[in-house]
């Protein structure tokens, strides 16, 4: 079965609900879109088993996705990266979602950590970075979950003390992704814990040959077992102020700008994945023989499929309605977290939907609707959880 991430227009598989090719995807965007989808089929999927086991993507798949171009599209290319827009990485990010792979660390990499230095890092902090972040030689990540402190990140306790032209890091992190293999992390901390929301900043830690820097276990999840995901520990670390990102205590702010950015992506990924499950389930019904017939033959099974082909086409076109509003700048923050929760719970919905037309074959992990279904749970809880986005909603009405 095909991967297309971005449909033409009258092409047949629009019947099971991807939409045609939309306003934001130019032609650029499409034939990157098809190395992306080349490179997951051959450098991830027939791999699966082996990264779920030992839950992590090796270094060489990180470089062979930055020799296609395939990592910071939207960096400028003075910085090492593309040169493109957000569209580039989003097509790259939906291939990733149709095939059915959560391992590879790219939606924090290239959709979270690169934007954030590529805006608010100095030049010589994006000399620094960047470049290697394009070609695979640096894994980033950003610390910003605590043991004690998820979505509510104005209750986290990591420190960062001023001493002299160091900063003297003290703390810990937890669920974050890439954690266990990254090469520089973002974290976030309190400089100034008498200034509250205003005394927070981030602060690009070097992880090679960094003393009083640990990594702890690389956590065992319900799902997206191939994702490195880490603790991370800090005991009297010190990093340079020139790797203060952005102004001091102006941490909180510039996560919240970049927040939609984030949730967008997270987004993105939700409808790639229920594409590919509503895709699958079709084609697993009008094969699988029961009671005479195909499960496809049967009323309830059409009717199902219709009302999951109708939900999965009404979230690709509000997707792609704010994709084309992000790219011009006109996105704004409590869409963009409809956008996140909505979406996400969608795809648990169609998903679980869709694993239950396959009967117990759709328990089986050696079939696709069983990753599918089991890696989607976790979106509806990072990048702000869902009942925290619609609170932050409901403030906007």
């Amino acid at each position: 079965m095909s991967t297309d991430t971005v449909a033409r227009p009258g092409d047949p598989r629009t019947r099971s609900g991807r939409a045609a090719r939309p306003r934001w995807a130019d032609d650029e965007a499409v034939a990157l879109a098809a190395v992306a989808r080349a490179f997951f089929e051959t450098e991830i999927v027939p791999h699966f088993e082996r990264f779920d086991e030992q839950k992590y993507i090796e270094r060489e798949v990180w470089h062979k996705a930055g020799a296609l171009g395939l990592l910071c599209c939207e960096v400028p290319a003075e910085f090492g990266g593309g040169g493109g827009s957000f569209a580039h990485d989003a097509v790259v990010l939906s291939e990733q979602a149709r095939a059915g792979d959560t391992g590879f660390g790219n939606m924090v990499h290239s959709g979270v950590v690169a934007p954030l230095l590529a805006t608010y890092g100095n030049d010589e902090q994006r000399r620094r970075w960047l470049p290697g972040m394009a070609t695979g030689d640096i894994i980033g990540a950003v610390a910003m979950s605590e043991p004690g402190a998820g979505s509510d990140l104005k209750n986290i306790v990591t420190r960062a003390e001023r001493v002299a032209d160091q900063y003297v890091l003290n703390g810990s992190k937890t669920f974050i992704s890439n954690g266990a293999r990254c090469d520089l992390v973002v974290v976030v901390a309190k400089t100034d814990p008498a200034a509250g929301r205003n005394g927070i900043s981030l602060l690009a830690l070097e992880t090679a040959d960094a003393p009083g820097f640990r990594r702890g276990r690389t956590l065992d999840k319900l799902g997206r077992h191939a994702s490195d995901t880490a603790e991370l520990f800090f005991d009297e670390v010190s990093v340079p102020v020139g790797h203060l990102v952005g102004a001091e205590g102006r941490g909180l702010e510039i996560l919240k700008a970049e927040l939609p950015r984030e949730r967008l992506v997270i987004a993105i990924t939700a409808v790639a994945a229920m594409e590919r499950a509503l895709e699958e389930t079709v084609a697993y019904t009008k094969t699988r023989e029961a009671f005479g017939g195909p499960l496809f033959s049967m009323q309830h099974v059409r009717f199902e499929l219709a009302e999951l082909a109708t939900i999965v086409r009404a979230s690709r076109v509000f997707l792609d309605d704010c994709v084309e509003r992000f790219v011009d700048g006109t996105l704004e923050p409590a869409t963009a977290s409809m956008a996140k929760w909505w979406l996400t719970q969608n795809q648990t919905d169609v998903t679980d939907r869709c694993l239950q037309l396959f009967g117990g074959y759709g328990y089986m992990r050696e079939y696709l609707i069983s990753r599918l279904y089991v890696d989607a749970r976790a979106q509806k809880i990072y990048g702000g959880a869902n009942e925290v986005l619609k609170d932050h909603i409901s403030r906007s009405l």
